[in-house]
């Protein structure tokens, strides 16, 4: 049987498709950009006839239909390994639960039989002439995933750029159960972030950092899209690529010659990533381009991998830290605003490189709009609930607009007032009292 009688064979109606999920099974969604937006809909109008569904996603792009269809949770239980802002939406409404994850081990998960995956729904390519359909912009875990589940349902979308790999970019038609042939809807685009005064501040220190033949991994938000701005307007030459998330940037950096991937240890001559998530100038920029790669995250993501390119750079995002070290770029308090993703294999990752730096930033503060009162970023102890993404022994150097320090090596003493000399000045007297009253403070320290 030839692949387009294969394909006639297993094409079915959105609705054929989602009846194959049954009361009490685990459905696992697609990720990022390839979530199932058209099937999702179509799954939520069972809710009269399931009970106990639970879906996984991962970054949503929205909210999903699932999560709302049942306020009760009893028909669907919506839940994620990283959120969206949708997410967060719907974790606020108590419709969506976080699983705590380190990136890089998500499709072990999987392959280890740790969890259990019933239907896989998944947005796809165009089937090749050769029988696959393409991930698009987010190999992420989903081979993993295609390869656990017990039904693998792909929703066509041709708006999907088709993304070279690398490897488990794609699946076979052979490895598919049922085929639904979507609105063909653009994928979900990120916006730019806003970047502010504070954000070129730090920017501009890491640029300082940054060398030639430098291989960078970047974040999301509007400080990593600030250095990236500054990368692709540098002198800077012959920068390499791997990093876990694709942005916007990257084209810049790519597009004005900064970026060749010559001087990579590990694919040379490669962008090496496992998602994308931003504009169509970027999905334009990732369809069948080979100087881009596309790889699943226990590729990407391993720390140890990551250490096999000389002078690797990760800039990171984070939420708060606390005197002695400890990060959160996850939550606040109990509210869980992100995840954990792959910032702590970056940041250990990196430090492992030959020449690596690892890099969590963050605005030293930030303005209650209302009052007007400065909240410092750096804190005494975390705030209770709070989750130490990246634990102290981890955490190398951390930046603020005022200023960059390393971590590393230092006593508990040496952090408290290296991280007080980079905090907002109207909140350092605070923080030496609070130093002093948890007796991580010398009488010879500097004063703030």
């Amino acid at each position: 049987m030839s692949f387009k009688e294969e394909y006639k064979k297993k094409l079915v109606t959105a609705e054929e498709a989602v009846g194959a999920v049954k009361s009490g099974d685990w459905v696992d969604y697609g990720n990022f950009t390839m979530a199932p937006t058209y099937l999702d809909p179509f799954l939520a109008k069972r809710a009269d006839e399931l009970t106990d569904v639970k879906v996984r996603a991962v970054v949503y792009p929205g909210l999903a239909a699932v999560a709302q269809a049942d306020p009760t949770r009893e028909k669907f239980c919506f839940n994620n390994w990283h959120f969206s802002g949708g997410d967060r939406v719907l974790h606020d409404k108590g419709l969506c639960n976080y699983v705590p994850l380190l990136y890089h081990e998500g499709p072990g998960y999987y392959s280890n039989n740790l969890v259990d995956s019933d239907v896989f729904i998944v947005k796809v390519a165009p089937m090749n002439r050769s029988g696959y359909f393409n991930f698009g912009p987010s190999c992420s875990i989903s081979k993993a995933v295609a390869n656990r589940a017990k039904k693998v349902i792909v929703e066509v979308n041709s708006s999907t750029p088709y993304c070279y790999g690398g490897y488990n970019e794609s699946i076979h038609i052979s490895e598919v159960d049922y085929i639904v042939e979507s609105d063909n809807k653009p994928l979900f685009s990120l916006p730019a972030a806003a970047i502010s005064e504070e954000d070129n501040q730090i920017a501009k220190l890491i640029m300082n950092e940054i060398h030639d033949g430098a291989v960078i991994q970047l974040g999301i938000g509007g400080m990593p899209s600030a250095v990236g701005m500054m990368i692709a307007q540098s002198d800077l030459k012959d920068l390499g690529v791997h990093t876990e998330m694709l942005v916007d940037a990257f084209v810049d950096m790519y597009q004005s010659g900064v970026v060749t991937n010559k001087k990579k240890q590990l694919n040379p001559g490669k962008m090496v990533y496992t998602f994308a998530l931003g504009t169509q100038k970027l999905y334009d920029f990732l369809d069948h381009n080979p100087c881009c790669a596309t790889y699943s995250v226990d590729y990407t993501n391993n720390p140890t991998r990551i250490a096999q390119n000389d002078n690797m750079v990760a800039i990171n995002n984070s939420v708060e830290i606390d005197l002695y070290g400890q990060v959160n770029s996850e939550s606040s308090g109990t509210r869980q605003i992100t995840g954990t993703g792959g910032q702590f294999d970056y940041i250990f990752g990196a430090y492992h490189s030959k020449g690596g730096k690892a890099f969590i930033c963050m605005t030293a503060s930030q303005k209650n709009k209302k009052t007007g009162e400065i909240k410092s970023r750096i804190v005494p102890t975390l705030e209770p609930g709070g989750i130490v993404t990246i634990p102290r022994t981890v955490v190398s150097y951390v930046v603020t607009e005022y200023g960059i320090v390393n971590l590393k090596g230092k006593t508990t003493w040496e952090r408290a007032e290296m991280l007080i000399g980079i905090a907002h000045p109207e909140t350092r007297e605070g923080l030496i009292k609070a130093a002093e009253a948890q007796n991580i403070w010398r009488r010879s320290n500097k004063r703030g």
